[in-house]
């Protein structure tokens, strides 16, 4: 089992709006290049991230919230970001299933890319009070 030294905690409270999400990727990008991220790996976890925070602007918040949160957290040798949102919930899969592509409605493809992008993923939800992505990505993996 791997011990990581924690670096440090970045926390966005971000606009139910998706011209902010620039703001979301802009932020992961300056903390991504400075741990060390290639431009490719770059790229892919603001594809993912993206995902994430179009999903909780479309499926995760209520009325009376305004914003969702995104947490980065750096690691010696991995980031962990997560979206977490306080709206009535989508709870994802935890399995890596293939979207079959005959049933492909508009945006049904989140979650398959932020899965194929990121090393580890997890969903959790508060029964009708919010979703939580956490995403990881392992440094030169």
């Amino acid at each position: 089992m791997n011990n990581y030294k924690e670096e440090d905690n970045i926390q966005l409270s971000i606009p139910n709006k998706p011209e902010y999400v620039s703001i979301v990727r802009l932020t992961l990008s300056s903390i991504a290049s400075k741990m060390g991220f290639d431009i490719e790996e770059i790229e892919d976890l603001k594809v993912a991230v993206s995902e994430a925070c179009t999903n909780a602007i479309t499926h995760g918040i209520k009325e009376e919230e305004k914003n969702f949160e995104i947490l980065f957290q750096t690691y010696d040798k991995k980031i962990e970001i997560t979206v977490y949102d306080k709206g009535k919930g989508y709870l994802g899969s935890n399995k890596m299933e293939k979207p079959d592509h005959s049933e492909l409605k508009e945006g049904g493809l989140g979650v398959f890319i932020i899965r194929s992008l990121m090393d580890q993923v997890e969903f959790s939800q508060n029964k009708g009070n919010g979703t939580i992505i956490r995403m990881t990505k392992f440094l030169g993996r």
